[in-house]
């Protein structure tokens, strides 16, 4: 896909929970270019003195409707906290769309687990948005924490079943995502997976064991988001890639997860 280097507004900034925001990036001249789900934006950040590389973030929604781009962006450096401290009305300067996507349903009827943890949500809301709107309904089992820690449950709501896990047991049930009861009342035809790699790697591990295809979103340090720096490559069955220029979205049967 052609990659553009744009200055959107932000339009508005939300807080989902402590250390976290939206950022509702527009262009106030044209339509913004076609995205699909699991792709990622290189964010400039201006006005900070420690920070000289673009910062990687998913896409979280495509709110064509409103032409507006959301990113989760959570602020736990430098960089991200300028980000966060952003005003409605601030100019971003960003790169997009970079990397590739997860694959879209063929048909309706197939049944989609989409597994998040974390930040690793961001991508999975957008991906079941566009899922819907091929009339396929997805099942998201995302994990966290606590139940302080989920966020955008409204949304996910809207669009399938919502099964959830906290560590501490404080909503949904107790345990990991690949504890969830979920895994044995039900048959999946697909997986789509973000999050921390340990979690990825064992949801990773049951797909295989189910003999469920499944898509796995990685999340290594990009910082040019274009294959030149080298700084986020994964060993797979295709040798040493670079995770932002063939990914981020890979089949797990490509990558060598022990």
């Amino acid at each position: 896909m052609k990659k553009y280097i744009l200055d959107l507004t932000l339009r508005q900034i939300s807080e989902p929970r402590l250390g976290f925001v939206i950022l509702q990036l527009t262009d106030p001249e044209k339509v913004l270019p076609a995205m699909v789900p699991g792709q990622f934006v290189e964010v400039r950040v201006d006005g900070s003195s420690t920070t000289f590389l673009r910062r990687p973030i998913s896409i979280n929604r495509v709110v064509r409707e409103t032409n507006e781009l959301w990113l989760l962006v959570h602020a736990v450096g430098d960089g991200t906290r300028a980000l966060a401290a952003l005003q409605p009305g601030a100019v971003v300067n960003v790169v997009l769309p970079l990397g590739n996507g997860f694959t879209l349903p063929e048909a309706a009827k197939e049944r989609v687990l989409l597994v998040g943890g974390g930040v690793g949500t961001a991508p999975l809301l957008y991906l079941g948005e566009e899922m819907a709107a091929c009339g396929c309904r997805p099942t998201f089992l995302l994990g966290a924490r606590s139940a302080g820690d989920l966020m955008q449950l409204d949304l996910f709501r809207q669009l399938g079943d919502v099964y959830i896990t906290t560590e501490d047991g404080s909503d949904g049930e107790r345990g990991f995502v690949t504890q969830h009861s979920l895994w044995q009342q039900a048959s999946f035809t697909r997986i789509c997976t973000c999050g921390p790699k340990p979690m990825m790697v064992a949801v990773a591990r049951l797909a295989r064991e189910k003999g469920i295809a499944c898509e796995a979103s990685l999340e290594n340090l990009m910082a040019c988001g274009l294959g030149a720096c080298l700084c986020c490559v994964e060993d797979t069955t295709d040798g040493h890639v670079c995770v932002c220029k063939e990914g981020p979205v890979f089949n797990i049967e490509k990558l060598k997860w022990s």
